[in-house]
């Protein structure tokens, strides 16, 4: 078995909060992270597939087609966009990183397994010393 990752990029907003809690409170768990008027980060984004290599073509799957791919159901999706409130696939869920790299998951394991490979890692960086790994 072999494993391959590609990285993407992304800029996007969100904002952390809880509509149940009043804002002294979610200043109080989320800090500037639930500021009303959103902050964003420059996300880097590792998706890792894994597989056995095509003997007639010697790769696991066509790189170019993963990166269209990732474009299309990912990154077009979010870039420059806010998380709360514009992103489909992330309608009615938290905003945090660790929500997104179960949503980037749901959104792109059937498209690779068409490809020939399996989803084995989603790791998100959401800022040069925080990032998000989930294996599914």
């Amino acid at each position: 078995m072999i494993y391959i990752t590609r990285r993407e990029r992304f800029n996007a907003a969100h904002r952390l909060y809880r509509e149940d809690y009043n804002e002294q409170t979610n200043y109080e768990v989320f800090g500037p992270c639930s500021n009303p008027n959103w902050h964003g980060h420059n996300y880097v984004m590792w998706v890792t597939i894994k597989g056995e290599v095509n003997p007639d073509t010697g790769f696991l799957v066509n790189l170019k087609q993963l990166s269209n791919l990732l474009k299309e159901k990912v990154v077009n999706k979010l870039d420059h966009k806010n998380m709360n409130t514009e992103v489909d696939f992330m309608e009615g869920r938290f905003a945090s990183t660790e929500s997104l790299a179960i949503a980037i998951w749901e959104q792109i394991e059937q498209p690779i397994q068409k490809l020939g490979a399996e989803l084995h890692c989603i790791k998100i960086s959401e800022t040069e010393n925080n990032y998000v790994e989930y294996y599914g």
